[in-house]
């Protein structure tokens, strides 16, 4: 379809973060893969390089970033209130959500589900085994309410254990007060890696009980800023699909297809519509890589946590990632 392109103005949270210099971006205080600073304070994981290549986009540097750690129940409230422009931190996409926060999620940057840990030594190979037992689980979440629907549903009288904090969540079920930890199951891996005392020890049920698209959001009432982070993930998305890595980024400026030009801004200048200059795709490869390569360096089989590609692959190779064209 064909339609008359016009440049955009730059919107109010565009403007705030150029005049810091910096964006302020809330992440998980700790969730090993998505997001986790070392003894340097340096933060690395999946949200994280979400944040770093937004501010190589806008900002052109990916350093230009200060890190707001926050728990479940903080997060929403510290982006409606201006104190962060953007919230990166495995976050569920729901109705309820975003209809009733004040805040739009810009798509989804992890598919995931909800699943159980337990003991190898409990000998539990199913969800549905866990009649009558003890369940922690963080307040504040998705999780708590689809524990309830799914004990209600199976009639299994599971009884809840939760706690306040991520951190309080996984002392109780490692010291063993509950007989099984439920978050979604990408967290379940970043748990068991790093707190257990030897993560062989716990197994990670083959059910997940819900869906579970996790992304970033931003603030409702500033579209420019909207359609800047939302397409920044979808040219990470589109430059796996062509081929486009961090390494060969600036070797690709010279590719004579049209849909890698569009990209890296050689041919038309889609930066304009969004208020930015024709390089801004190819800053936030530059700085992170494309999709694919943020997956496997966080999260995926090669990484620590060894999640399988799954859902989240390309559409053309089973999974759901599919980015609409950036023309």
């Amino acid at each position: 379809m064909g339609s008359v392109a016009t440049p955009a103005f730059a919107g109010k949270t565009l403007d705030a973060i150029k005049s810091r210099g910096m964006l302020n971006c809330g992440v998980n205080p700790s969730l090993p893969g998505f997001a986790a600073a070392d003894s340097q304070g340096n933060w690395t994981g999946l949200d994280v390089d979400v944040c770093k290549a937004v501010a190589a986009t806008v900002l052109n540097d990916a350093a230009k970033v200060k890190w707001t750690p926050l728990n479940a129940t903080q997060r929403f409230a510290v982006l409606q209130a201006g104190e962060i422009d953007i919230l990166s931190r495995n976050t569920t996409w729901t109705l309820n959500r975003d209809a009733s926060l004040g805040l739009h999620f810009t798509g989804t940057t992890y598919y995931d589900g909800q699943g159980f840990m337990v003991t190898k030594k409990s000998k539990i190979t199913s969800a549905k085994s866990l009649k009558g037992a003890t369940v922690c689980v963080q307040s504040g979440t998705t999780t708590e309410k689809n524990l309830n629907d799914y004990s209600k549903v199976n009639k299994l009288n599971i009884k809840p254990v939760v706690f306040d904090t991520q951190e309080a969540t996984n002392k109780a079920y490692f010291a063993g007060r509950c007989q099984a930890y439920t978050t979604d199951a990408s967290g379940l891996a970043s748990v068991r890696n790093k707190e257990a005392t030897n993560p062989d020890d716990h197994v990670i049920l083959p059910d997940l009980i819900s869906k579970e698209p996790l992304g970033p959001s931003v603030r409702r009432g500033d579209d420019e800023f909207f359609a800047i982070v939302k397409w920044v993930v979808y040219a990470l998305i589109e430059a796996e699909e062509y081929g486009i890595t961090q390494a060969n980024v600036d070797q690709m400026k010279s590719s004579t297809d049209p849909v890698v030009q569009r990209i890296l801004g050689t041919s038309e200048d889609t930066g304009k519509l969004l208020g930015l200059d024709k390089e801004w795709a190819y800053r936030a490869i530059k700085a992170v890589g494309n999709y694919g390569e943020m997956f496997e360096r966080n999260v995926g089989p090669k990484s620590t946590l060894k999640l399988p590609r799954g859902l989240n692959n390309q559409w053309n190779k089973g999974g759901l990632m599919y980015a609409p064209p950036v023309r």
